[in-house]
């Protein structure tokens, strides 16, 4: 069911609608090299494939899980002959280039910046992160989308009506739950939505010379589709970008969501537990000291029972955290800090406030003058503490959230005081 031409292709307009560079260029056989980035079943290689199709170029298709140096070099001089020969160019598809290590993919880039042959490479990661960027420089990046529900729904109404290459001859009545559940679960794979319907569709009884193909008979041949999720790539960090901005927005239903879909795609559960730990200093802070201690307890509680129990600690902590009242405020007088820490370097030690457990030290004036300040009514005296050019500074500014706002109604005690 692979589209053979751009008018059976579906999906993708904002790259392929008529007014687009990229369907101008394959329309007008001058494809320069290129890189389609998308998920899987999004259509990079059926794509290419079109353009092949298209194309008055010689194509030649390569797979970077099973390819080589030595393949790409057959593939490159093989273009070089046919060059010669009859003027002919040659387009170099390589499927998920991303596969190439290093090595390989320098060993495309002087063919490609020569114009041996044009480039076109297709992949499921960033390219910025998985491709050299001396090839990418001399590549064009166009980012396919996951394909929508309408667009999965139009792809299994053709497969059922196709007789060439479809279900056709096989009079397949989908039941419309069936379908619509179909299209839900493909999430946008072209590819899981045509294998479960030809499965199910095999798997059907045949009732006066037709297929019924109904609702529990999609879900078998779905079975349960895999989450789309790597741990060392896009997904890995758009997700827990996810789940770390709903718990810094308060929303509790958003985080446990997050958290279950980076749990059941088998995120290692002590990374989650690690990014609860930062964002209880980071996020909620002195608003709800206690924050921190619930997330490190959920660590603990990870590292000692393990998956798949340890979701229950994690699920407590990431809902006491979206619950919290937030403050960023340690996070802000640190940075404030370390830029008069970069700015000033280092400034000396106030000498009253330096060690002075030694006759030597306490001869040079060490720790001289330092007033104990529980030896004062309330346990607080007034005294330097920062260098004498950075008195007065003030890096911590409380928020008015939660416990914190009882810690600045001291602060602000203190800071008054110390005026006076």
């Amino acid at each position: 069911m692979r589209p053979r031409t751009l008018e059976e292709f579906v999906g993708q307009e904002h790259i392929l609608a008529p007014s687009r560079i990229l369907r101008r260029a394959i329309e007008s056989d001058t494809v320069g090299s290129m890189i389609f980035w998308g998920p899987p079943g999004s259509g990079k290689t059926t794509l290419a494939g079109v353009i092949a199709r298209l194309s008055r170029s010689h194509f030649v298709p390569l797979s970077a899980v099973n390819a080589g140096v030595a393949d790409l070099r057959k593939a490159v001089e093989a273009a070089r002959k046919l060059r010669a020969l009859n003027g002919q160019n040659t387009i170099l598809f390589i499927d998920e280039i991303h596969r190439f290590n290093k090595g390989q993919q320098d060993a495309v880039l002087p063919f490609v910046e020569q114009g041996v042959v044009t480039l076109v490479g297709a992949t499921t990661e960033n390219p910025s992160f998985e491709v050299n960027s001396a090839l990418l420089s001399r590549t064009r990046v166009f980012t396919l989308r996951a394909l929508g529900q309408e667009d999965v729904s139009v792809i299994v109404d053709r497969a059922l009506e196709d007789r060439e290459r479809g279900l056709g001859d096989w009079n397949v009545v989908l039941d419309p739950e069936a379908k619509t559940h179909l299209v839900q679960v493909a999430d946008g794979d072209a590819r899981i939505a045509l294998n479960a319907l030809e499965m199910a569709a095999a798997s059907a009884s045949l009732t006066d010379g037709r297929r019924l193909v109904d609702r529990p008979l999609i879900e078998e041949a779905l079975q349960r589709p895999a989450l789309l999720y790597d741990k060392a790539g896009d997904m890995h960090y758009h997700v827990i970008s996810a789940f770390i901005k709903s718990i810094r927005g308060s929303d509790p239903d958003a985080a446990v969501y997050w958290l279950a879909r980076m749990l059941e795609a088998g995120e290692d559960p002590l990374f989650v537990a690690r990014r609860l730990v930062i964002l209880a200093a980071e996020d909620v802070g002195l608003a709800d000291p206690a924050a921190l201690s619930v997330a490190i307890a959920a660590q603990q509680a990870v590292h000692f029972v393990g998956m798949p129990e340890a979701f229950l600690p994690l699920s407590e902590a990431t809902l006491f955290l979206a619950l919290a009242p937030k403050s960023n405020s340690a996070m802000l007088a640190y940075g404030k800090a370390l830029e008069d820490v970069a700015a000033t370097l280092n400034r000396p030690v106030p000498l009253h406030l330096r060690n002075a457990t030694t006759q030597l030290n306490r001869r040079e004036g060490y720790g001289k003058g330092y007033k104990y300040s529980h030896d004062f009514d309330g346990h607080y005296v007034d005294q330097q503490y920062l260098p004498d050019d950075l008195q007065g500074r003030r890096y911590y500014e409380p928020s008015d959230q939660g416990a914190e706002a009882a810690m600045a109604g001291r602060l602000k005690q203190l800071r008054e005081r110390s005026k006076a």
